[in-house]
Parts: structure tokens; C-alpha cells; sequence
């Protein structure tokens, strides 16, 4: 085999030539060019992306096939089993410590399902899990020793697997997509999880389709088959109102011991004042904030710090070090933030000071605060603040639900979509999807209107 480190990538361009609209991917290796086409711009995209984080983590690449020595080992595989372990492998070294998780948990479901039906001595459903989630799929415990169940689980699943060329029928495909639906003890998974899965599933699959394994996603010719509708808007019933917040904020210092319940109200503060992910506000820094004695202040958000189990996260740590949600790695977000807030953010520091690398937010020995801490605390923060009923209810049933609160305030005031998107960190179409029941006086307008119109 020829390798070369030696690659050149092309931006994607519109195909002319053909009547209906398709995309080429160009790249080269060494002195050879190669190029594949796509049908549309988005598997173009990923298929690009791909290459780009085979040559950027300084992958080999054949020659022969202009492949990455990951692709290649993909194409090698005999099964989907073994194609799924070669689809971790590339997406690993650049994936979130979430999306590990994620995507394991997905094809730790999907695996058993697409397996010879008529395959005898089948292992129990929680021990092949087990052995998939906790030492197959993830690159780091395979080389882990394996209790007897566990190797011979996967033994049986290595042999019992279905060939991958097998996977264009639609009605074997079928099989991984009822699995989805079902949680380990046979009830139905939720609309929200059924979802996730399924897009992980389809990235498999599509996978083979960039590698020419299979001719189109099969998934795409299951058409009996729909996924539950998840639910993309806010619920207006979460959204608290300013004098709802305020009263939250004072009750989060009645809790716990020592200090935590009063170190804990800046933190609360950041999500409904500034819009913050709580992700975004644990890993604010004092070198973030602009803190005037008076008037607006600003927060330079650079980092993100999201919670996650152990064996997902390169350090071992529980928590990832990450860039901004929907940022360049390096792109930070500025976010204007109100007088108010400013005042929160300095007595905070007055009174807790940072920690060693300037964090605001801490556990008594410096750690990340986890999110059973900070809903625990808020959570009792609810009992103290609002009424019986408005417990029972939705009501900023989450901390997150604060973020929720502050940009519906925002739209609200008449703040331009453009600039509340910039400060929340999404599109503008995604903030109008999300927020559009929490905008208050529609109805209300379209009603004088079409009142109007009927009156002529």
C-alpha cells in the first residue's frame, strides 16, 4: 500500500453538467486527484468534513483509493458490527464527549437488532449492551479484559452481524429502526431519544454510502415507518416573567449550607439575565467579564465546560473543555449585559473571589459544579419562591428554562431577531422556531387585522 501525508482539498461546487442538482467533492493525494458526487450539498458537506479531520489529525491516506487509513478500514469491514466499530473510529478523535456518548448509545441499540433472525444461543439483550457501551465501541476499553459474558457476546455478535451490502432492504434496515423505539425493558423510548438515534443510525449508514459500500441510505426507502414528531418550541408555561426571576434568584440563597445557595445566585443570574448556557456560565472566567461601576457591562464568552460521564472525555475528567455551541473553535461571543447583572457579578467576586485559572464558579475545592448540585439547589430554590401550584406546573421547572425566560424577554422588548440570536449563540431561524409561542400580542395583532380586513 502507497501512503502519502500529502493531501490538497477543494471547496464543494455545483455540479453543471448533470440535469438534476448534485454537489463534487475534489481532493488529491500525492499527484493523484479524485472526485465523488453527491446529491445534495449536505452529504457533500460531511463527506468533505470527513477527509478534513482524517488530514487534519495527520491520517495516512492511500494512494491508490485517495482514502484516510480510517475509510479504508471501514471498506475492510464484513458485517455492520464491525463497520460500526471502523464508524466510531473516524468520528472519535474530533467528537464532543455528548456525541460519544451519544452515538454509542444509539448503535449499542442498533447492533443487536440488525443480526441473523434465524440465529440460535442469542445473549441476554443487557449483557450485550453492556458489552458494546462499555468495551467494544469506545477505542479506549477494547483492549480492556473482558469478563467470559462479555467476549462472548460480542464473539456472537461479530458472527451473527449482518453483511453491510446486506443493509439496502429496506425491510432488514427496518429492524435497527424498531429498536429504536424501545427502551431495554421493552417500553416505548421517548420522542426526544427515538430521534437522536435515528439521526446517528442514518449517519451510519450514509457513512457506507460515501464509501461506495452501499448505492443510496436505505433508511431513506423505509416509508411506513415515521419517528414520533419531538416537540421544537418552548413551552410558554417555563417562561418566568422579571419579578418571577428576581424572586428565584433571592430564594437560591436560603439553600443549602455554608455558602452554596448565595455562591449559586450569580450563576442563575448569568442564564436569565445574559441568556448563558449553563455550560457557557461554569466555564466563565473574571478575564471574561467587563464589569463597569455603572451601565451595561459585557461578557466575552470563549469556552464551554458540558457535563459528561468519564469515559467519554479525553481527560477522564466529567466535564469536556469545549468551544462555543455552533462556533468556530476559536470564535468567542460577546454578550452585552444589563446593569443589573453587572452588580450581581461584582459582589460575587467580592465576596468569593475566583478561582486559581479565574473561574467565578466552583466547588469548595475548585472543581466544576456537576448538574445534580446546581438542580438540586434549585429545585428547593422552587418550593421557597413560588406557590404550591406553580411548583406542580412547568414553571422554570429546569435552570435552563431561565435561559428560555431571558430570550423570550428579549423578543419581547422588540429586540431585532438578528442581534438576540447573536447574544443567545444560535440562527436567527432557529430562535423563531424555538420561541415562536412565547411571543407575546400575536394573536392579539393578527386578530385587529384580520378584523380590519373583514370590516372593508
Amino acid at each position: 500500500m502507497n501512503l502519502s501525508y500529502d493531501v490538497k482539498l477543494w471547496e464543494i461546487k455545483r455540479n453543471q453538467s448533470s440535469k438534476a442538482p448534485s454537489y463534487v467533492v475534489r481532493w488529491a493525494v500525492g499527484r493523484k486527484e479524485k472526485s465523488r458526487s453527491f446529491r445534495t450539498k449536505a452529504l457533500a458537506e460531511s463527506f468533505l468534513s470527513d477527509l478534513r479531520q482524517a488530514a487534519k489529525r495527520g491520517e495516512a491516506f492511500d494512494v491508490g483509493t485517495c482514502l484516510p487509513l480510517s475509510m479504508l478500514q471501514a471498506k475492510k469491514s464484513t458485517n455492520f458490527y464491525t463497520f460500526a466499530l471502523a464508524y466510531v473510529d473516524m468520528k472519535w478523535p474530533h467528537a464532543a464527549a455528548k456525541t460519544r456518548d451519544s452515538m454509542t448509545d444509539a448503535l449499542s441499540t442498533v447492533i443487536p437488532a440488525l443480526v441473523d433472525q434465524d440465529a440460535t444461543d442469542r445473549p441476554d439483550a443487557g449483557v450485550m449492551r453492556s458489552a458494546l457501551r462499555q468495551y467494544a465501541l469506545s477505542p479506549a476499553t477494547r483492549d480492556v479484559p473482558q469478563p467470559p459474558e462479555i467476549k462472548e457476546a460480542l464473539t456472537w455478535l461479530d458472527k451473527r452481524s449482518l453483511p453491510i451490502e446486506q443493509l439496502a432492504k429496506p425491510r432488514l434496515v427496518r429492524l435497527g429502526l424498531d429498536a429504536l423505539t424501545l427502551r431495554l425493558d421493552g417500553t416505548a423510548a421517548a420522542a426526544t431519544t427515538i430521534a437522536r438515534k435515528r439521526s446517528v443510525f442514518y449517519n451510519t449508514l450514509q457513512y457506507a454510502v460515501d464509501l461506495e459500500e452501499l448505492p443510496s441510505n436505505p433508511i431513506d426507502k423505509v416509508k411506513a415507518w415515521k419517528p414520533p414528531k419531538v416537540r421544537e418550541v418552548v413551552d410558554r408555561r417555563v417562561v418566568v416573567n422579571p419579578r418571577q426571576a428576581s424572586e428565584l434568584l433571592n430564594a437560591v440563597t436560603y439553600v443549602g449550607l455554608v455558602k452554596r445557595g448565595r455562591h449559586l445566585k450569580a450563576f442563575f443570574a448569568c442564564l436569565y439575565y445574559a441568556g448563558l448556557r449553563p455550560a457557557e456560565a461554569l466555564a466563565l472566567r473574571e478575564s471574561d467579564c467587563e464589569l463597569p461601576e455603572s451601565g451595561w457591562g459585557l461578557l466575552l464568552l470563549a469556552k464551554s465546560k458540558p457535563q459528561s460521564n468519564k469515559r467519554w472525555t479525553d481527560s477522564g475528567d466529567g466535564h469536556d473543555d469545549r468551544g462555543l455551541k455552533h462556533r468556530a473553535e476559536d470564535e468567542g461571543r460577546p454578550v452585552p449585559i444589563p446593569p443589573l447583572l453587572v452588580a450581581i457579578l461584582r459582589d460575587h467576586i467580592k465576596e468569593f473571589g475566583v478561582n486559581d485559572d479565574g473561574r467565578l464558579f466552583r466547588t469548595l475545592r475548585g472543581g466544576i459544579i456537576s448538574i445534580g448540585t446546581y438542580c438540586e439547589a434549585w429545585k428547593a430554590a422552587r418550593n421557597f419562591a413560588l406557590t404550591p401550584d406553580q411548583v406542580a406546573s412547568p414553571m422554570a421547572a429546569r435552570p435552563y428554562d431561565l435561559r428560555h425566560a431571558a430570550v423570550s424577554l428579549w423578543l419581547n422588548a422588540g429586540v431585532a431577531p438578528p442581534d438576540i440570536a447573536d447574544r443567545a449563540g444560535h440562527s436567527v431561524d432557529v430562535l423563531l422556531k424555538v420561541y415562536a409561542k412565547c411571543i407575546d400580542g400575536g394573536t392579539d395583532i393578527a386578530n385587529r387585522r384580520i378584523g380590519s380586513a373583514l370590516d372593508e
